[in-house]
């Protein structure tokens, strides 16, 4: 169903300048491409994403990953799990977005943060 990794987004200022603060203060791995700046403990099977911008009410910024999307959004309809957004193809990935009972947004993406 899921994979072992997951990410969480962090909203922050300045992602770039976040970034360096993680790496040489908390001495994590990053990664920096276009809007997708991730920091990690070496070797962990989870992200952090620095995500610039303003906090969006019931965003968790909480991301669970998998190989199959479609597949696993044809699982969860049939256990009527409410979709925010179905799955959606971009450039960056494919992702969809489920709500739990209380209207906390989870990410779905395909593939590996």
């Amino acid at each position: 169903m899921f994979s072992k990794e997951f990410s969480v987004a962090v909203m922050v200022k300045d992602a770039r300048k976040s970034v360096q603060w993680y790496k040489e203060k908390l001495h994590m791995e990053s990664s920096v491409a276009e809007h997708w700046v991730t920091v990690w403990n070496n070797g962990s099977n989870w992200k952090i994403h620095l995500c610039e911008g303003n906090p969006e009410p019931g965003n968790t910024g909480i991301a669970l990953y998998t190989d199959d999307l479609t597949r696993l959004a044809g699982q969860l309809k049939k256990e009527n799990v409410m979709f925010v957004k179905d799955v959606t193809k971009e450039s960056w990935g494919t992702y969809a977005q489920i709500s739990d009972l209380d209207g906390n947004i989870i990410w779905l993406i395909e593939g590996s943060p």
